[in-house]
């Protein structure tokens, strides 16, 4: 058992592109009610929750009935804006529907890196969780750019959720994915893959052991959510990474059952 996981309070949960969408393009529905469904359960447990939520792009394929992603970055950039409306659409619905309120927040990332701006979403978010709302985050896809001397890309919303825990200071960050944790190989391809039940830091070899096939819609991998595990573990707090299929999951994992792959802080840890 997980005791120290019980005691988890303020609590980061980020969604992938493939958790709430279908593999064919489609919106799974199903899924984001019941992700409401749990989310609006824990807080009236009295937890303080954070959704970071990807899909914008997926969502917005989805709407304009295209099967595949634009290749230019304005078009991209249009797709995510008429995503993102839809997406925030349909968490208000289902939020409001168990009886809670949500609030967007939109980053990027010279907004973070900027003191003066970092400690004005910090404060957002402050406000947000003491008003009782559900902050819902996402990279802001539709004026996000990456040049050589004007970056505002987070890349990936697993950094960006590692960098939400840092700037809430919350205790615990949950990523949802569709694989059941870290592996010692790719599961997909290789059938005796054996899960890593707890990791207390990240090594050259711990990447080393990251593959990264991505998905259609998503833009993550196994080594973007080491990556935020490191950030996590710098701030001497917790990340999960379990698959999302079922979030009720989340119910479990707070309850300290052995799910998916804990990556904790250790003095002198290792792989295990």
């Amino acid at each position: 058992m997980r005791q120290s996981l019980t005691q988890s309070n303020r609590i980061v949960i980020k969604v992938g592109t493939s958790t709430i969408m279908y593999p064919n393009g489609s919106i799974n529905l199903q899924r984001m009610e019941k992700l409401a469904f749990v989310l609006s359960d824990l807080k009236n447990q009295g937890k303080q929750v954070i959704l970071v939520s990807s899909g914008a792009i997926g969502v917005g394929l989805a709407r304009m009935n295209l099967t595949e992603r634009p290749v230019t970055i304005p078009e991209q950039q249009a797709i995510a804006a008429i995503g993102q409306t839809e997406l925030m659409n349909l968490y208000s619905q289902f939020f409001y529907h168990y009886g809670h309120q949500v609030g967007q927040v939109l980053l990027t990332k010279d907004v973070i890196d900027f003191p003066v701006s970092r400690e004005n979403t910090a404060n957002t978010f402050e406000q947000l969780l003491i008003k009782n709302v559900i902050p819902i985050v996402n990279e802001n896809d539709t004026v996000s750019v990456e040049e050589l001397d004007h970056l505002t890309r987070f890349g990936d919303n697993d950094t960006l959720s590692a960098i939400v825990l840092e700037i809430t200071d919350a205790d615990l960050l949950i990523l949802l994915s569709d694989i059941d944790g870290f592996y010692d190989k790719n599961p997909m391809i290789h059938t005796d893959a054996v899960l890593f039940d707890t990791i207390h830091e990240i090594t050259e070899d711990t990447y080393a052991l990251a593959s990264d096939p991505g998905t259609r819609f998503g833009t993550g991998g196994m080594t973007t959510k080491l990556s935020a595990a490191q950030i996590v573990l710098e701030e001497q707090k917790q990340m999960l990474l379990t698959n999302g299929e079922d979030p009720t999951i989340l119910f479990r994992l707070l309850k300290g059952e052995p799910i998916g792959t804990l990556f904790t802080p250790k003095q002198n840890g290792a792989l295990k």
